[in-house]
């Protein structure tokens, strides 16, 4: 329940701040400024390292999700041979681990984590890695025979030579200040080192659909931005938002079921690949990310 409370909190401090919420920024400001000479520093002092392998960068500036995974799938599904690495984050495991290879999925969703789950099972004859370190990961694809390498959420690695792709979100937070007086991990001033800023509408579009719609379906979701899936709030009897990457339990989804008196849980289809185990019913939100020619054109040049 805390932790519930603390996602919407944040939400709301970062993207609608009432007045407290704005004096707590304030507040906060002088460590802000001590995160952003750190950033700086690690930024400025890195020295970049050829991997003689093309390797594309999704990322973003700003805390919480802006689309890097659909668009790392459309990217992979229309460019084929590229290893998708990636942390794993909240995963069970720790160190490198081969999640699917040539489309082979070798490990559970608890050992991958709930995102390189996604990706094996998304993207046809995939190729994914999880690590802390992304340099080991990379060159074991490399090994592997990868064409290209795939970083979700790569932009932090300044000592990596990639070409970098920054997403835009398209609901910026309330202020402009790095964490935490501010959404931003890294400074908005940063737009100026990516290869390119990836605009939804321009380099690529979203098209959402339900598969097993029901009459009384509830959304239930652990992503990091649940207002992304505000389309769809209308259509629930209830709305259950968890923390970024949460682990359900079958008994907890039970209950919000009964608590809800729905037919069905709807949910994300990263969400999917932790409760498809449970023999619940499910209504799935599934995302089509289409990219554009010249966005096309770019990645190929890339390669």
């Amino acid at each position: 329940m805390f932790k519930r409370f603390a996602h919407s909190f944040a939400q709301r401090y970062f993207y609608s701040p009432n007045l407290p919420c704005k004096l707590v920024a304030i507040l906060l400001l002088a460590i802000s400024l001590l995160y952003l000479v750190v950033v700086w520093l690690k930024f400025k002092l890195a020295s970049k390292k050829d991997f003689h392998i093309p390797i594309i960068s999704i990322g973003n500036l700003t805390l919480g999700g802006s689309g890097k995974t659909p668009l790392c799938m459309a990217i992979a599904n229309e460019f084929e041979g590229g290893f998708i690495i990636l942390r794993g984050y909240k995963r069970a495991s720790k160190g490198l681990k081969q999640i699917c290879i040539n489309g082979e999925i070798l490990t559970d969703v608890k050992t991958s984590g709930d995102e390189a789950m996604e990706y094996a099972k998304s993207v046809r004859n995939a190729n994914v890695i999880v690590s802390e370190n992304r340099d080991e990961a990379i060159n074991l694809a490399r090994s592997l025979g990868a064409r290209y390498i795939l970083l979700d959420d790569g932009f932090s690695k300044f000592h990596i030579k990639k070409f970098d792709i920054l997403i835009k979100p398209s609901h910026e937070p309330y202020f402009d200040f790095v964490i935490p007086s501010g959404a931003y991990r890294y400074p908005k001033s940063f737009y100026k080192f990516a290869n390119h800023i990836a605009c939804e509408g321009v380099d690529f579009t979203r098209e959402s659909e339900i598969s097993n719609e029901t009459k009384r379906m509830v959304l239930v979701t652990a992503i990091a931005n649940p207002n992304r899936l505000k389309d769809f709030f209308d259509i629930c009897v209830g709305r259950e938002f968890f923390e970024d990457h949460h682990s359900f339990t079958k008994d907890e989804l039970q209950e919000i079921l009964k608590r809800h008196n729905a037919t069905s849980l709807l949910v994300t289809k990263k969400d999917f690949v932790k409760i498809e185990e449970f023999g619940l019913p499910v209504s799935l939100i599934t995302l089509k990310t289409t990219l554009s020619v010249s966005f096309k054109e770019l990645i190929k040049a890339s390669l």
